[in-house]
């Protein structure tokens, strides 16, 4: 059982990181199929998909289309209702929903004055009125699911859920513009920039440049403020420690080097995808750390 999902730039769109997120923290399997959402074919590449016109949108594999988040969510909690979507215990998954359901449908400030850029982080930014009341909400909401049901452990509801797929890009804003937060709403944020899946979708992102930054803000950039990945560089020629790219199962044809070693990809994304964050692609951990 199959789905196809089909999603925008990894680096800016912030509801396709949410679609992916649903798939990849839950095991449901899919496919990835980019869209033009910033190169104007957006439209003719979701035509097969009517009545969609945003990202993400998925096709169910008995061919049904699909799209808004939520109703994303909802469809997949109902037909896979042992991957863990949502809390299993009736009270969090009650304020589960209402927490993600409040995301989906406000803190419009924080949207438009804090675009989602994977990129980078800004320096010098002045969060507004609207901002900080944003923010205020949604600390309190946070507090609430952590005091109730967290525990100990760094996600709303304890164990990983819906929940904390709609706050990843919440959180992707809140570190990017250094956004007042307090230390446990800190400790969210950085937890979120340190899950290997999102890690991956921010690197999978980094091998695209647009000509043109969708969101300029005009601030000047710092580095993304995440963990910082393993140095490794594109290098044009082998011989590769291995001779099957850690993904495909392929005969290598393109090469990276890491820590003086050299290992080998089948093309050009798989290799550059590795080099943006190493240690965040287990197939490849695998192979560096035997």
């Amino acid at each position: 059982m199959t789905y196809d999902l089909f999603i925008g730039d990894r680096t800016y769109s912030s509801w396709s990181l949410r679609g992916w997120l649903m798939f990849e923290k839950f095991d449901i399997p899919f496919n990835t199929t980019m869209v033009g959402l910033y190169d104007g074919t957006m439209k003719d590449d979701l035509a097969p998909l009517a009545p969609a016109t945003f990202v993400p949108t998925i096709r169910t594999p008995e061919g049904e289309p699909l799209g808004d988040t939520m109703a994303i969510a909802e469809t997949l909690a109902e037909r896979h209702p042992d991957a863990g979507l949502w809390p299993s215990d009736p009270a969090a998954r009650i304020l589960a929903r209402w927490l993600a359901a409040e995301m989906h449908g406000g803190f419009s400030a924080l949207r438009y004055d804090c675009p989602m850029d994977l990129s980078c982080a800004y320096d010098g930014f002045e969060p507004s009125a609207g901002v900080l009341k944003d923010l205020a909400r949604i600390e309190l909401l946070w507090t609430t699911a952590f005091d109730r049901f967290a525990g100990s452990e760094p996600w709303l509801f304890g164990q990983y859920s819906l929940a904390d797929v709609f706050y990843a890009p919440v959180a992707a804003r809140i570190a990017a513009f250094g956004l007042p937060v307090g230390p446990r709403a800190q400790a969210y944020v950085a937890a979120h920039l340190a899950d290997p899946a999102f890690r991956r979708w921010r690197a999978m992102g980094a091998t695209k440049k647009l000509a043109k930054d969708p969101y300029p803000t005009g601030l000047p950039k710092l580095p993304w403020p995440g963990q910082q990945p393993l140095a490794a560089k594109a290098v044009e020629n082998g011989p590769s420690e291995n001779q099957e790219c850690p993904y495909s199962g392929k005969p290598v044809t393109h090469f990276m080097e890491l820590d003086g070693r050299v290992f080998g990809f089948c093309n050009a994304f798989c290799r550059d995808k590795t080099v943006h964050d190493p240690l965040a692609w287990p197939k490849f951990s695998a192979i560096y750390h035997s």
